[in-house]
């Protein structure tokens, strides 16, 4: 191709003068020096004609030409799950997203998402720390981390998990790389979690990319009154499959969770309907009471009398603040 004449290309259909002048100006010189450098520093080549590259990415719309890789590169097709959400996040965001990484491990899935500040990192820690796997979809090239606060993530993931990118080695993060990098984290996956969104959050871009790649989208509720939840409050009433207990998440990609996720979400058979229901939205980080009636789909006096017989039976605790958490004694 690169040696054929260029009105040759031109003539080609679907290629036409625009691309024929752009292919008959690359330097191979310089794909080979890329080649060498990649090899001498350990990072992985995948195109769509290896064993090795994200199947699930060969049929989204606009797969990646080319991936850098850094890692376990058997990850790249094992069953994950992208856990996404704000980067200027809740302490409940917080709290969901390492609950439900550390979930997704459990179950045997790796977390994907895009190693950005906030739940993202949030998400794929969790899941490290429960000895599970993630993959780390970056914006800017295999080598460079960003953001800087993130090397330990960056680090344990290059060790335990993969690291993937479609921009070359030395490539600076650029604000267009970041939208262009979300539709790879949604499209490795075989489902995307939403675990806060503000409105015109990027992670709605990412949504947008699940749905056109056909991506079963779930989301987190939370308060009307944060601007945290705004975007996932409005993804549940479009219609996306709402998480109400941790459990929600597997049980939409038709999956158990292991008996120790069991044991630790698991609900007392003592309690009342409306206790049990209270009981399962309660954190142990604490959660103000707006925040656990949208959880357990109660008004709030119903809730408060739920948590005051909580609290007499050791298994609820206020915290300073209005606060309440989930306390086995």
């Amino acid at each position: 191709m690169f040696a054929a004449p260029r009105a040759a290309l031109a003539a080609v259909r679907g290629i036409g003068s625009g691309l024929a002048g752009a292919i008959h100006r690359v330097h191979l010189d310089e794909a080979r020096r890329l080649l060498d450098d990649c090899v001498g520093a350990g990072y992985l080549i995948l195109t769509p004609a290896d064993a090795d590259f994200p199947a699930l990415l060969r049929s989204i719309p606009d797969p990646p030409p080319l991936l850098f890789g850094r890692g376990r590169v058997e990850l790249a097709n094992a069953e994950a799950v992208a856990i996404v959400g704000s980067r200027d996040h809740t302490r409940y965001g917080g709290d969901v997203a390492e609950r439900l990484g550390a979930l997704a491990a459990e179950a045997g899935l790796v977390v994907v998402s895009g190693m950005a500040r906030g739940l993202d990192a949030v998400a794929q820690l969790a899941a490290l720390k429960a000895g599970g796997r993630s993959i780390g979809v970056l914006g800017a090239g295999i080598d460079i981390v960003y953001p800087a606060a993130n090397r330990e993530l960056y680090q344990r993931i290059a060790r335990d998990g993969l690291l993937l990118s479609e921009y070359p080695p030395g490539t600076r993060p650029q604000p267009g790389s970041f939208p262009r990098r979300n539709r790879l984290i949604s499209g490795l996956a075989r489902a995307l979690v939403v675990v806060e969104a503000a409105d015109g959050s990027g992670t709605l871009i990412t949504v947008g990319a699940a749905l056109e790649q056909g991506r079963e989208v779930l989301a987190v509720p939370g308060p009307i009154t944060s601007a945290t939840s705004r975007g996932t409050n409005r993804l549940l009433r479009d219609g996306a499959t709402p998480i109400l207990e941790p459990a929600d998440m597997l049980a939409a990609l038709g999956l158990r969770s292991s008996p120790a996720i069991a044991q630790q979400l698991a609900v007392p058979c003592t309690l009342s309907a409306t206790e049990a229901r209270v009981f399962a939205a309660l954190t142990v980080d604490g959660q103000t009471v707006d925040e656990v009636a949208v959880l357990a789909g109660l008004p709030v006096g119903e809730l408060l009398a739920a948590l005051l017989g909580l609290e007499l039976g050791g298994l609820a605790q206020q915290l300073p603040g209005a606060l309440y958490r989930r306390h086995r004694g």
